[in-house]
């Protein structure tokens, strides 16, 4: 089953008798209590009133206004079908012609009885399915010797492919999906015993999951497929993902202190967080895997190949309660004795995506001295959502307002704000962050279905920061970062460097916490009904364009490494459309177009020129490539020339570095807690690019530790060359201020 990964969400407010300070975080120990107690039926009367109130919600609430209709329940039906089967692999054309006698009463039977008769006849076809698979590929293993000589494909992308026709049809393509599997592996020189444990291993591991799945995460993957009926935003969130959303938004948890990943079904430490009380014991490495957790005065569980997602789910837990352990050390075997660690929970801050800071001295060309800028990475827009009236509560604009401060004492010519990474989060903060750039103005435009708009502005008439400044963004850039590069943009404040555009998501979406709705509507529910998250307003630029499909378009363009079309609202399922709303009035500043030409001649000569740049330019043509063929070589000895031709190009890129080595700049990083120090601390050191994490789920949401930061920073050719544009424009700037004019021209927006 395919849970697909989204871009995080601009929120505002939360109706139903609360604000959005009210999500806290779940207790792990009650959800699990709840479970043992209700052990909910999927048919049981909270599935239905949670499935009848969701169809009802969408209906009247979701920007559309659009009831529950044959069309869309169509679309919701095959919706599901693709939620538990995207690559068209394990339902055969007979199921779907079988599941069609659901589909002229689907949308009565949802918003009349909550009848979830559909999914679970669906999800027991999908289990069946799942079993034969495994069951298949067992059996292949164990008595198939693979040939790999042939120039046959494996299809990657099946997500628009017919469904195999009969169950011989499927083994066909299951075996091909095994070759596909067992190939990687040998390519990687992994024994042939080793290869078939794993893969045996993995197929199982699958399987169960699936057929251990709480009747509620059922409940949830076929609701999510009908919010998403009326657009991409809308989802039904469980327990699980209620939790990780307060997580994201507060950079906080209770847990111990680790981020986890899953490895060959052993959840791994992949990193200690600094302060947390994993860090403090000191027992837990990097590398160890957690093989059992157990509570205070319960046994041990077994989390071997159980899903991560319920690993957590053990490790996390209440501040102040005890939680024990049983890990085998890295890099041990299986048969080694294990440890147990008892470890007391406690909150946790997720510093590594907190905003930080680094000023760059940059060497200059014609022997001056160098150029110093500034860089803030801000990966998303936090803000703590958790009223617990202990003090001053953090946000990512009280938060950057600490490093602009800091580097405009180090008296930084220009800065650079890095939002590369930053997929939304909260409309609030962003509409702040946006004014500490500006003097008071409207930021974002919002309108609802009825057509009523309205204007956010900055009401703050002070400016932190006057300076120069250059917004770096990708396809990744998202929701409340495409508020504030559109703004910013429209003012004329900042040069916008990066992707051709944003990701294009233009709309706002407001959470509904189901149980209080419930409550008020006398609605039972024996266990945690989760929260609906709705899309119920589109935004739009003071310019009056939406960034909704189209995003914010790039001044300057470079090449990089996320430039790719299927990153994008647009290649989503059932978008909302791109329009405009007439422009507010807003000051144009002016500050950019002065010298955009001059900035987008100087950095095409020198991205033309750049070796790095020209392999990066070779590195994603070939990627486009191949994902152009959608499909993968079956043939051993072609792989294993692409493996080689791969390994000589890095080889001669490394002599080629080494031999003429690319000047780099000086850098020195800091934290939000490091703004407050006087001086700078030690320059870092640059090192190779990181290989692509691996997807984590673990016991915090942290995607790295920050400690890294003294071993070094990413050499980053796209960053690089946008602290180059961001001197460019700070000299270019200075040189017309010195000659007279400001370019500081102010006039209302068009």
């Amino acid at each position: 089953m395919n849970r697909s990964t989204r871009i995080a969400t601009c929120l505002i407010v939360v109706t139903a008798g609360g604000a959005l300070g009210a999500i806290g975080i779940a207790r792990p120990e009650a959800q699990t209590v709840v479970r043992a107690a209700a052990e909910p039926a999927f048919g049981d009367a909270t599935g239905a009133n949670i499935t009848r109130l969701t169809s009802d919600i969408l209906g009247r609430s979701q920007f559309s206004h659009h009831p529950l209709d044959r069309e869309l329940a169509g679309k919701f039906l095959d919706g599901y079908l693709d939620a538990l089967d995207g690559t068209h692999a394990l339902f055969l054309q007979s199921d779907v012609s079988e599941f069609e006698r659901y589909r002229d009463d689907l949308s009565r039977a949802t918003r009349g009885q909550g009848d979830t008769t559909a999914a679970r006849a669906i999800f027991a076809r999908y289990l069946e399915r799942l079993a034969q698979r495994t069951a298949y590929a067992g059996d292949v293993l164990q008595t198939t010797r693979f040939d790999f000589t042939g120039h046959d494909r494996y299809m990657l992308d099946r997500s628009h492919a017919r469904r195999p026709v009969d169950l011989a049809a499927a083994r066909d393509l299951w075996r091909q999906q095994l070759r596909a599997e067992y190939l990687q592996e040998k390519l990687g020189d992994l024994p042939k015993d080793q290869i078939i444990k794993k893969l045996t291993r993995r197929y199982v591991r699958q399987l169960d999951t699936m057929k251990t799945m709480a009747t509620d995460e059922v409940l949830e993957v076929y609701l999510n497929a009908l919010a998403h009926v009326y657009d991409p935003h809308s989802d039904y969130l469980g327990h699980e993902q209620m939790e990780s959303l307060s997580i994201s938004m507060n950079l906080s948890l209770f847990g111990i202190g680790a981020s986890l990943e899953s490895t060959d079904g052993y959840c791994t430490v992949r990193d200690v967080l600094p302060g947390g009380p994993a860090a403090k014991g000191g027992a837990l490495k990097p590398g160890d895997r957690i093989v059992a957790v157990a509570q205070a005065g319960r046994g041990a569980v077994d989390v071997v190949d159980m899903p991560l997602s319920r690993t957590v789910e053990l490790i996390r837990g209440p501040k102040g309660t005890p939680v024990t352990l049983t890990v085998l050390s890295a890099g041990a075997p299986e048969s080694a004795a294990p440890r147990h660690i008892a470890l007391v929970r406690d909150q946790v801050q997720l510093e590594d995506q907190r905003a930080k800071a680094r000023v760059v001295d940059l060497p200059a060309s014609d022997g001056r001295p160098p150029v110093r800028l500034g860089v803030l990475d801000i990966p998303e827009f936090y803000a703590d959502m958790s009223d617990t009236g202990e003090g001053t509560q953090r946000s990512v604009t009280a938060d950057v307002a600490r490093l602009l401060t800091k580097l405009k004492a180090e008296k930084v010519q220009g800065i650079v704000v890095d939002l590369r990474r930053n997929g939304g989060g909260s409309l609030k903060e962003a509409i702040s962050l946006t004014g500490l750039f500006i003097d008071s103005g409207p930021v974002v435009q919002t309108r609802a279905a009825t057509g009523n708009i309205e204007v956010d502005a900055d009401d703050d008439r002070s400016v932190l920061y006057d300076g120069p400044l250059v917004l770096l963004t990708s396809r990744f850039s998202a929701s409340a970062s495409e508020i504030m590069a559109g703004a910013l943009k429209d003012y004329g404040r900042a040069v916008i460097v990066g992707d051709p555009s944003t990701f294009g998501k233009g709309t706002v979406q407001n959470i509904l916490p189901l149980a209080r709705i419930m409550d008020q509507g006398g609605l039972a529910h024996a266990y945690d009904p989760g929260a609906l998250k709705v899309t119920i307003r589109k935004f739009y630029r003071p310019s009056g364009a939406s960034t909704q499909l189209r995003g914010v378009a790039s001044d300057i363009v470079l090449p990089s490494a996320t430039d790719f079309s299927d990153v994008s609202e647009a290649s989503l399922r059932d978008p909302l459309p791109w329009d405009a709303v007439p422009p507010t009035r807003y000051e144009h500043l002016g500050r950019v177009a002065p010298y955009l030409d001059a900035l987008r001649t100087r950095s095409a000569e020198r991205v033309a020129a750049s070796k790095e740049f020209c392999d990066l330019r070779d590195d994603l043509g070939r990627a486009q490539r191949e994902l152009a063929t959608k499909s993968i070589s079956l043939n051993e000895a072609e792989r294993r020339m692409e493996q080689a031709d791969a390994k000589v190009r890095a080889s001669d890129r490394e002599r080629e570095e080494a031999a003429h080595p690319p000047q780099r700049p000086v850098v020195y990083e800091f934290t939000v807690d490091g703004a407050s120090s006087r001086g700078l601390p030690p320059p870092s050191h640059f090192v190779a690019k990181s290989s692509a994490r691996k997807d984590v789920g673990g016991a915090s949401t942290a995607k790295a530790n920050p400690a890294s930061a003294a071993r070094g920073i990413e050499d980053d050719v796209t960053l690089d060359e946008s602290t180059r544009i961001l001197a460019d424009y700070a000299t270019l700037a200075k040189g017309a201020k010195d000659d007279g004019f400001a370019g500081n021209v102010r006039r209302p927006g068009a």
